[in-house]
């Protein structure tokens, strides 16, 4: 917190996602970029080495400590620790008129870590989304408790010596 309150803004970000069903929720990140990042009602993708992100926001991102206050989303039921991610209500709306089953997504709770954040990097267009839904739709028809332990300890090697991945 000490390292995000460096830059003007608010320490914790807020943002609007898709969740189970469809249901729209509020998610929770540590603001790694720039307070005025995006114009009001125009989102846009965020990007490997991404010019709005701040210094400090590099590192957690890097880290993937931006991402702890996403743990107030699993206890409220909003999100679980593994699943697909959970995606701006704009950007589903563009994608599911170019990615076919792209509303399969919110058929189960979205997730903190996913296979497809192990396979893949940010999705920047709908031919990237379209990647990221394959691992997305192959964790849908294959999970329970083992693939689940084994996203979440690939996940924690990845961390610890992959950082940025």
């Amino acid at each position: 917190m000490l390292v995000v309150r460096r830059t003007p803004g608010s320490v914790i970000y807020r943002q609007v996602r898709v969740g189970e069903g469809g249901q729209l929720f509020t998610m929770y990140k540590f603001r790694t970029m720039d307070a005025d990042a995006e114009a009001p009602g125009r989102p846009v993708y965020a990007e490997e080495n991404d010019p709005r992100v701040t210094p400090s926001g590099r590192v957690l991102r890097r880290t993937h400590l931006d991402e702890l206050p996403q743990l107030w989303n699993v206890l409220k039921g909003e999100m679980s620790i593994v699943g697909p991610r959970p995606e701006r209500p704009e950007f589903v709306r563009m994608l599911e008129t170019t990615v076919p089953f792209q509303a399969r997504r919110v058929l189960i709770k979205p997730g903190i870590t996913g296979w497809a954040q192990l396979r893949c990097d940010y999705a920047s267009d709908s031919e990237s989304a379209a990647d990221r839904l394959s691992y997305d739709l192959w964790y849908l028809r294959h999970r329970n408790l083992t693939v689940d332990l084994a996203i979440c300890a690939k996940t924690f090697s990845a961390l610890l010596f992959h950082p940025g991945r």
